[in-house]
């Protein structure tokens, strides 16, 4: 069985994502979640970065095009926040991108769907 990446810091971030929800339930848009899992990380004590802009580099050239990642905890793994029906493949697509830009290795793409959270692991 292989090693699971950032284990306890995972299983810090998933809880803290689980404790939002089973507090706002569901029906809020992505911001509403994102402030509430701000607060939770604070009250967890969970380091973060919201918003944090990374720039993508083309033969030596800095892009105009940006981008932010929603949440980055530990300083090392994505988080990224929807708010939709489903997770689908562009979302994933999305988080692959987020971590070959960051040069990271573990992305959570949480999904607070109107019926439970739905939570995916990215790894590279």
């Amino acid at each position: 069985m292989s090693d699971i990446i950032y284990k306890d810091e995972s299983y810090a971030i998933v809880g803290a994502l689980f404790n939002v929800y089973n507090n706002l339930r569901s029906g809020f848009s992505e911001i509403v979640s994102k402030d509430a899992l701000e607060l939770e990380f604070n009250s967890l004590n969970i380091p973060f970065e919201r918003e944090k802009e990374y720039s993508v580099t083309y033969k030596g050239v800095v892009l105009r095009h940006k981008f932010y990642a929603d949440f980055i905890a530990f300083d090392k793994i994505i988080l990224e926040i929807k708010s939709i029906e489903n997770i689908y493949d562009k979302h994933i697509a999305q988080c692959i991108n987020y971590l070959k830009v960051f040069k990271n290795r573990l992305a959570i793409l949480a999904n607070f769907h109107k019926d439970l959270l739905d939570h995916k692991k990215i790894v590279l």
